[in-house]
């Protein structure tokens, strides 16, 4: 396979990984079976680890194993150029969700670009919801515009929106 070749599935998995993450986030971390472990990201960490990191260790196999047939199992180089992609996927992933928007690693990132501040929004808006129903955004490199989101969480008769630290539960329902 040409390094070009490689190089456009590479980039194809990582592009695919978002709408992949989306349908796992929204309809298996989001179900009555996932949430057990999700749960523990939409409350407050206690220590250096959460449940939920169980789930980066599940999604890790398959590009390991990828990257692992590709080189060394025979499988061709289009297993090596997918199982990178999805590496890059976490990387990508674990850097703007974990690192710069919950920051479980210390950093001096401020959000300064539309969409850069648009993500962060966005994400923040779905740990707005207490609950495994009724919250928005389940994508991560793609998000709607963070208005649409407010409009959806306010429509939404699902959605137990928390109240802001500091602030009183229908004062936080008002603002969203």
């Amino acid at each position: 396979m040409s390094w070009f070749a490689g190089f456009a599935l590479f980039a194809a998995t990582v592009l695919a990984m978002e709408g992949f993450a989306y349908v796992l986030h929204r309809f298996v971390m989001h179900s009555k079976w996932g949430w057990a472990w999700h749960e523990s990201h939409h409350r407050e960490r206690k220590g250096w680890f959460e449940r939920n990191d169980l789930y980066a260790v599940v999604f890790a196999l398959p590009s390991i194993l990828l990257i692992w047939g590709g080189l060394n199992g025979g499988w061709g180089d289009w297993a090596t150029w997918i199982g990178a992609g999805v590496a890059f996927y976490g990387v990508i992933y674990f850097g703007f969700h974990d690192v710069i928007v919950h920051g479980r690693l210390p950093h001096r990132i401020v959000p300064r670009s539309t969409y850069f501040k648009r993500i962060v929004q966005a994400h923040k808006l779905h740990h707005a919801v207490e609950s495994r129903d009724g919250a928005v955004s389940y994508g991560f490199l793609y998000a709607p515009p963070v208005d649409a989101l407010k409009q959806a969480l306010k429509r939404s008769a699902e959605a137990r929106v928390r109240a802001a630290k500091g602030g009183s539960r229908a004062r936080n329902e008002e603002r969203a």
